[in-house]
Order: C-alpha cells, then sequence, then structure tokens
C-alpha cells in the first residue's frame, strides 16, 4: 500500500485536494482550504495533490481527475463527497459535517 493509500485508509475523513501549480481557480481555493483546515483542525486530514507531479500519476489516473482543483473526502478508504471547480466554503462545511453525522450514526 502506498502513501496516499495509507492516508485515504485512515480513520479519520481526509479531504484530498487535486490542484496544479499553473491553475489560477486552485490558488483563488487555498483561502477556503485554509479557514476550512483551521476550523476542523484535529478532526480531518487534509491532503494535497499537484496532478503534475509525475509520482502521482497513478493517484490522478486512478480517480480520473481531469479537472483542478477537484476535492474529494474520504473515509477508510470510501470517496463519500467529490467536487470539482470552484468550492465555496459553506459547501465543504457542509460536505464534512454530513460525514460526521454518518460517523455518530454508525457508531450506534
Amino acid at each position: 500500500m502506498n502513501d496516499f493509500d495509507k492516508t485515504i485508509w485512515n480513520e479519520m475523513p481526509t479531504l484530498v485536494v487535486f490542484y496544479a501549480t499553473w491553475c489560477g481557480s486552485c490558488q483563488a481555493l487555498e483561502p477556503t482550504i485554509d479557514r476550512f483546515c483551521k476550523k476542523n483542525n484535529g478532526r480531518v486530514m487534509i491532503r494535497r495533490i499537484d496532478m503534475d507531479d509525475a509520482g502521482m500519476l497513478d493517484v490522478v489516473r486512478r480517480h480520473h481527475i481531469t479537472q483542478v482543483p477537484t476535492l474529494i473526502l474520504f473515509r477508510r478508504g470510501e470517496m463519500l463527497w467529490r467536487r470539482s471547480g470552484s468550492v465555496d466554503y459553506e459547501k465543504l462545511e457542509k460536505a464534512f459535517e454530513g460525514i460526521e453525522e454518518l460517523e455518530v450514526l454508525e457508531r450506534r
């Protein structure tokens, strides 16, 4: 199992942000991701993947990343939410809250 797979198979939800350094929308999304990280510190892991990184080509292909930015929330290896393009903070937070609610229900 590679490092990426270990990350997404974590018990803690993991937000994977696929981006490219040349992507203006990706750069514009960074403050939203930073705000999300600060608010949810210790409740979610964040992993950024540069889709132009040759070492991540398998991951990019496996998850059919054709547009950046693409955000995917994983938990225990399962993709629970995915959005491509611009995502505002409220939508990201609402998706994460929904995943946390599922966690609570599963524990019962």
